[in-house]
């Protein structure tokens, strides 16, 4: 317990990746002497709590499964872990998928401990500490004492001293709240305030989520309007070239004017940071109107040879000969701005990250109207999955198409396989069908469904994908797929292609992005 701090981190420093993590990296921040604990939630590949005592210039550290307890009664498991950099005693956030570590980390609880023996470094080592804590929700005499090794791993077993502080039955699960944010693991994910970037000097490191994609500044919206038909223009600190930027894309519709390329580049770059945490990380299936949408699309998923070099790709190691080897990744404004200048009109991100492709973080309701169907039984349709989903215990969010259709959206756990959620995805389609059975066909092909809907739970598989939240639809006037809190359906006035990409900038200032609050959330498909 001597050793530098940087040379006890090492270990904790090998096992990270962090351009890619938000974790701190640690650096020379240390107070001497100083007695800080901290004890943080972390929701990995599964809940544990992180125990842990500033000693030495780090924090040495303890994962404790069920939690630290008041309770003289119990002893906690206490796996001790490597130290960590001081800087992450107040770290609370979300860890990346596929990083050690991979999850969502709250401060449950901090404050200054006290050690009894004259040498706690030497206490460790020795196999038992003695210590008090004053923290907001512990408080009173520990012992930490060495019971042997599992694994790699010592084990160790966390009490509490009968005293003043003890209550018997204290649990840590009946005290979920952060001490630092007030809230629960669940918003953190859902809605993180700040990432770390370890990468950076400490008093660098914390950036608010706000700001990691910042919409187009109006410098730069400017500069796009005064280009002429081609031009050289930056945007995120990205230069690109942009073509054919007067080509009208799609035809006006009502009365209103036709939409350009310019008017597409201007879009995109605008709702850019509500539409980007869908795109980003994943795999990206493209279509392509590069005459505009009075010509047939086609499809495209390989990245092409001309694409720039700072371009995110996702190289799919599976593809055998003939199938895409190379996807974009969209993860910023440039990257937005160059798809539109490349006639992607429409973004269709796969419902899996390119670093676990096998397990899907969403689980996905298409509700494909007929001609028969009207937007009324679309709309009972699409209530009765909210049905589902509150019977469940599962959130979601509906989100019109920008056609006729209205789809369903749920989080969940990256633990399921494509088979698994397309089965339960079934299951669950197929009992709402049951309830109103005269609007439905299960019919694959079309001119088989006598004009009734379908209830499309097919898309829930590899590679197969259904339109981004914010993505504009290869249609009149240029509809967009907008989320929608579940009340919105109750609207007189709502229809699937409601909103454009004239009127959606507006939206998103007024009410924000209503599938915000499924971000990060991570929830079990009942029953596997």
């Amino acid at each position: 317990m001597t050793a530098a701090p940087a040379r006890k981190l090492r270990r904790y420093q090998e096992m990270r990746d962090f351009a890619r993590t938000g974790e701190p990296a640690g650096g020379d921040t240390a107070r001497p002497g100083g007695h800080r604990f901290v004890v943080q939630r972390h929701r990995a590949r599964r809940l544990h709590y992180d125990f842990r005592l500033e000693l030495d210039g780090v924090l040495v550290s303890w994962a404790v499964p069920k939690g630290p307890t008041l309770d003289p009664k119990a002893r906690r498991l206490a796996v001790h872990v490597e130290d960590h950099p001081i800087e992450y005693a107040d770290f609370e956030g979300v860890i990346p998928r596929g990083e050690y570590g991979g999850g969502d980390v709250i401060v449950w609880d901090r404050g200054v401990w006290h050690p009894v023996e004259d040498d706690p470094a030497r206490a460790i080592q020795d196999g038992t500490l003695h210590f008090d804590l004053d923290g907001e929700k512990l408080a009173g005499r520990f012992v930490l004492v060495r019971s042997g090794r599992g694994g790699d791993k010592e084990q160790w077993f966390l009490l509490h001293k009968r005293d003043d502080h003890a209550r018997d039955g204290w649990n840590a699960e009946d005290h979920p709240r952060s001490v630092k944010s007030g809230r629960t693991n669940d918003e953190v994910a859902a809605a993180p305030d700040a990432l770390w970037h370890g990468d950076r000097p400490a008093a660098e490191a914390e950036v608010a989520v706000s700001a990691t994609w910042e919409a187009a500044t109006p410098d730069e919206l400017a500069a796009l309007d005064g280009l002429g038909p081609k031009g050289r223009w930056s945007v995120a600190g990205r230069e690109l070239t942009l073509t054919n930027l007067d080509k009208v894309l799609f035809p006006a519709a009502d009365g209103g004017r036709p939409v350009t390329k310019r008017d597409l580049v201007r879009y995109y770059v605008t709702v850019g940071p509500a539409m980007l945490p869908y795109l980003a990380d994943r795999p990206l299936n493209t279509h392509r109107f590069p005459q505009g949408v009075t010509e047939p699309g086609f499809w495209q998923k390989e990245v092409p040879s001309h694409a720039p070099d700072w371009l995110n790709t996702w190289h799919n190691e599976r593809a055998t000969k003939g199938e895409s080897q190379r996807y974009v990744v969209a993860d910023s404004l440039a990257s937005l701005a160059w798809l539109a200048n490349y006639g992607a009109l429409e973004l269709h991100a796969w419902t899996s990250r390119g670093d676990d492709v096998d397990h899907p973080t969403w689980v996905l309701f298409d509700i494909d109207p007929g001609p028969a169907t009207s937007f009324e039984e679309v709309l009972e349709l699409a209530r009765l999955h909210r049905t589902a989903l509150d019977h469940l215990g599962l959130i979601g969010r509906p989100k019109v198409t920008g056609q006729r259709g209205i789809q369903v959206w749920v989080p969940i756990t990256p633990r399921s396989t494509f088979e698994q959620t397309r089965e339960w995805a079934e299951t669950v389609s197929k009992t709402i069908g049951r309830v109103l059975p005269d609007l439905i066909s299960w019919a694959w092909s079309k001119d088989k469904r006598d004009g009734r809907a379908r209830l499309d739970y097919t898309q829930n598989a590899l590679n197969k994908t259904l339109v981004a939240p914010y993505s504009v639809r290869p249609r009149r006037g240029a509809p967009v797929s907008v989320p929608l809190d579940w009340k919105e359906l109750d609207d007189p006035e709502l229809t699937s292609a409601r909103w454009t990409i004239r009127d959606v900038p507006g939206r998103l200032a007024e009410r924000g992005d209503p599938f915000a609050g499924l971000l990060g959330v991570e929830q079990e498909l009942p029953g596997w």
